[in-house]
């Protein structure tokens, strides 16, 4: 097994102690506001209260009640109030405290913020961040629990983002922050709390690299969010019985850099797609469809293979939650049986 470094900026960044994935968060969204007077936040409850999984702690206390703002429970009008402001030269940073709650604001992310620069012929740009926690794990049940990056993806005029390490939210934050384009930030509530070590300063993490986060010769593992955690795992696992995978995380699901994707399948000659998401017109189709559409298509050993979640809602009942979406085991079973299959 070969360790790959992560080709970014946060490879050359003095490093410095551990602190969790939301404390990354918080730190990146402190220098922006830090750095920059046009940087604000908006959301339910970001400020006393410190967010709903408590990323934006104190920076209310830091900032004040005016760049760090309580809004009423009204997703249109909060992503509303966001696109306006950064039409008129401001750079809002919008809490979703479930991505679930983004369908309340659909006409405004979708019509308004991923449209206006198209339809003013680039005449302006709505620099608006938009962070939302997603996915299952927290026994939140069915209207708390999806993971909607596919929504997202599919609309021109959105940058999507979905961090998988410690190392990197803080950074890809930045970038988000910078860029002149609407830009969802996805964080899947489970990573929150991991821990791992965060370069100091304020470099970026540029948008639109995908990283290969393992290296192995016998089959890839494409995987977002979550599940990249659990295939690296995974992959650590069937190296004890010989098995070696590589595991590549797109990070930026729009736009995709498919380069590296396509690259491993063509060495490994096998590809094992992982995504939380139900399966049907799931994110990972559009990665199967890159790799059908390309010469790797020619270096496939054994067909394309994907583990999703199941096509119903999240249940409550903790074992029926495991159940829905793919676990260690599952990768681990799925990547063997992918790993001996013949064309």
């Amino acid at each position: 097994m070969t360790a790959v470094a992560e080709n970014t900026a946060a490879d050359t960044a003095t490093e410095r102690g551990e602190m969790t994935y939301s404390e990354a968060i918080r730190e990146g969204l402190a220098e922006a506001m830090a750095a920059d007077d046009r940087v604000f936040m908006l959301g339910e409850d970001v400020g006393v209260y410190g967010g709903a999984f408590g990323v934006s702690g104190d920076l209310v206390h830091r900032f004040g009640k005016d760049r760090v703002r309580d809004t009423p429970i009204s997703e249109l009008g909060i992503v509303g109030a966001a696109v306006g402001a950064a039409l008129a030269g401001m750079r809002p940073i919008v809490e979703i405290q479930f991505s679930d709650f983004t369908c309340q604001a659909m006409d405004q992310i979708v019509n308004q913020a991923a449209k206006i620069h198209f339809m003013l012929g680039g005449a302006v740009s709505v620099p608006m961040v938009l962070r939302t926690p997603l996915g299952s794990g927290t026994g939140a049940a069915a209207q708390h629990s999806q993971s909607l990056e596919a929504w997202f993806a599919h609309v021109p005029g959105l940058k999507v983002v979905m961090p998988s390490t410690v190392s990197e939210v803080k950074g890809l934050l930045l970038a988000a922050i910078d860029d002149p384009n609407p830009v969802v930030f996805l964080e899947h509530k489970l990573l929150y709390r991991t821990k791992g070590v965060v370069p100091a300063g304020a470099d970026r993490v540029p948008l639109g690299k995908t990283v290969v986060r393992r290296e192995g010769a016998d089959l890839t593992i494409v995987a977002t969010g979550v599940m990249v955690n659990r295939s690296l795992e995974a992959a650590e696992q069937l190296a004890a019985e010989g098995i070696e995978a590589t595991v590549v995380d797109p990070v930026t699901l729009t736009p995709l850099d498919e380069g590296p994707i396509l690259d491993a399948v063509r060495r490994t000659g096998r590809v094992l797609l992982v995504q939380e998401a139900p399966g049907h017109v799931g994110y990972m189709g559009e990665i199967a469809a890159r790799i059908a559409g390309s010469s790797a298509l020619y270096s496939l050993e054994a067909p394309i293979k994907r583990l999703c979640g199941l096509d119903a809602p999240m249940p409550y009942a903790p074992a029926l939650e495991s159940a829905m979406v793919p676990q260690l085991a599952d990768i681990v079973s799925a990547a063997r049986t992918l790993a001996t299959q013949e064309a």
